[in-house]
């Protein structure tokens, strides 16, 4: 891509709403950390573990990715964390991120729930004064765990809102979908819509369309994250772009996990030309070989993205931050 262009798709004002703040961990943070807190990892050195980031699907994945947590012991890991991450795309020109955690990747290995919010709240707090990009929390359900574990997860966290009413903003839903179907967890987003929190979840990547359906029809969601297999069902694809329902798609990610075998097979520019709010996204961008915006980049190249469809898709990501954030613009 020649120097201008990327300096164009750069410049653009961009939301990244889908992204694992856990999957951010880059090699070299992980033995950092792994150093600082006395864990053991399975691997030599920092390549060696960068040549075991190869993934045949989801699930493969997050067998890699849970093991790369288990690093994360402290407030100061998770906020070390964080703000490599906000660092990163401070260089991506991303002006707002809603970032995803997972606190029963930790809790279940003896790491106190408030010290996974202290730390990643921390960071982003001031990251926004440093680099002026904003930032929200969306709590993510283990969906491969029980219900009861995600109502157990609410409790312990909900002493904490008000101490972080600034910043978690948001519920989601993310692991394996497989066998997983949304409305496992009707009762617990049953409960966080009555508490006033932001709804989204995971469907349609793995599992197919029916999951996205049943994500709005069963948890009531405002988002969809990735949801590329939408495409399947016809019906689905006019009420997502009637209502405007955004879709997080995280095209790299994607091409990874084997969702699509390669790039220019994507169905991104598809489903945008049918009116459809998409936006990129990167995901676990540790894991998956890009921040937002080699997603970008990766895209335009493959699908031959004219600028129109670069402004279109960085708008759809500003439109479809949390409404809070879109009334304040």
């Amino acid at each position: 891509m020649n120097p201008d262009r990327l300096t164009f798709i750069r410049k653009l004002p961009k939301a990244e709403l889908h992204v694992h703040i856990e999957g951010t961990l880059e090699p070299d943070l992980i033995f950092r950390l792994a150093q600082r807190n006395g864990v053991m990892l399975p691997y030599a050195d920092v390549d060696a573990l960068r040549a075991a980031y190869q993934f045949t699907n989801l699930q493969s994945f997050l067998d890699l990715y849970y093991a790369g947590a288990a690093v994360l012991m402290t407030e100061q890991d998770f906020y070390d964390m964080t703000m490599a991450y906000l660092r990163r795309i401070a260089q991506d020109g991303v002006v707002h991120t809603e970032i995803m955690f997972d606190p029963q990747t930790h809790t279940e290995r003896g790491v106190p729930i408030a010290d996974v919010f202290a730390g990643i709240a921390r960071a982003v707090r001031e990251g926004r004064e440093k680099w002026g990009i904003t930032s929200c929390l969306i709590m993510s359900f283990l969906r491969h765990l029980s219900e009861q574990a995600a109502f157990d997860t609410l409790e312990q966290a909900l002493p904490l809102r008000d101490q972080y009413a600034d910043v978690w903003l948001g519920i989601g839903l993310d692991s394996g979908e497989q066998g997983n179907p949304p409305e496992k967890f009707e009762r617990v987003y049953a409960r966080c819509r009555e508490l006033g929190f932001y709804l989204v979840a995971h469907a349609g990547e793995e599992g197919p369309a029916d999951y996205v359906s049943a994500a709005l029809d069963k948890l009531n969601v405002i988002r969809i994250d990735h949801g590329v297999r939408s495409e399947e069902d016809p019906a689905l694809v006019a009420r997502l772009a009637d209502r405007r329902i955004p879709l997080t798609v995280c095209p790299l990610s994607n091409l990874k996990l084997k969702v699509v075998n390669d790039m220019s097979e994507h169905n991104l520019k598809r489903l945008l030309d049918q009116g459809l709010c998409v936006t990129i996204n990167s995901d676990d961008p540790a894991y998956f070989g890009g921040y937002l915006l080699d997603n970008y980049v990766a895209v335009a190249k493959a699908l031959n993205l004219d600028d129109a469809d670069l402004v279109k898709l960085a708008r759809n990501s500003m439109d479809a931050r949390f409404p809070v954030f879109v009334s304040q613009a």
